[in-house]
């Protein structure tokens, strides 16, 4: 019912469901571009329509409000920041938990612009030895989803190339605002 009803709540705003499913019980899934806050709730109607397990992370202080445990029954992982080792460390235990685990990731890590991606997608998805999903939202066509799934070489330049190749067609919602796909030097 609820997979429904989101369909339909995509269907009415207009938006396309894309969704190739994973070659592996694991993943780590690039969120791409994230320039708004419409990303997170159309982000979460497809992961309701398409019944993806989808996990995402946010630090902790977003899950100690009242709403945290909704986020948490979303898929929510919360991060804390002030822990030694951080995010590889923390998430790598968060895989190494769980029999199934997609978790997406916006390599910008905010929504402003940056002139650089953040690398943590990239060391957990080496690290974890698990599959690449390409997640978009591409405004221009009104499509979302996956519709691609990569292995990492380890070779960074080829790897990012592969990446940027893939969404140099996809528009957010704020193009002036979407990431360069490189990492910083």
């Amino acid at each position: 019912m609820i997979s429904r009803l989101c369909r339909l709540l995509l269907r009415l705003i207009g938006w396309q469901l894309v969704y190739e499913l994973p070659p592996a019980a694991k993943s780590v899934v690039i969120g791409y571009p994230h320039t708004s806050n419409w990303d997170f709730p159309i982000t979460m109607l497809w992961r309701f329509a398409t019944g993806f397990p989808m996990f995402w992370v946010a630090k902790q202080e977003m899950f100690a409000n009242p709403c945290g445990g909704l986020f948490r029954r979303w898929g929510g992982v919360p991060l804390d920041r002030s822990r030694p080792g951080g995010f590889l460390e923390q998430m790598v235990e968060e895989f190494a938990a769980r029999e199934v685990f997609h978790l997406a990731i916006a390599p910008e890590g905010t929504r402003r612009k940056t002139d650089s991606w953040k690398s943590g997608f990239y060391r957990l998805a080496l690290a974890a030895k698990v599959p690449v999903g390409l997640g978009f939202m591409d405004y221009s066509r009104k499509r979302i989803g996956i519709e691609r799934w990569v292995t990492l070489s380890g070779n960074r330049d080829e790897d990012l190339a592969l990446i940027a190749a893939y969404y140099a067609d996809k528009a957010a919602y704020r193009p002036e605002k979407a990431g360069e796909i490189r990492f910083r030097d």
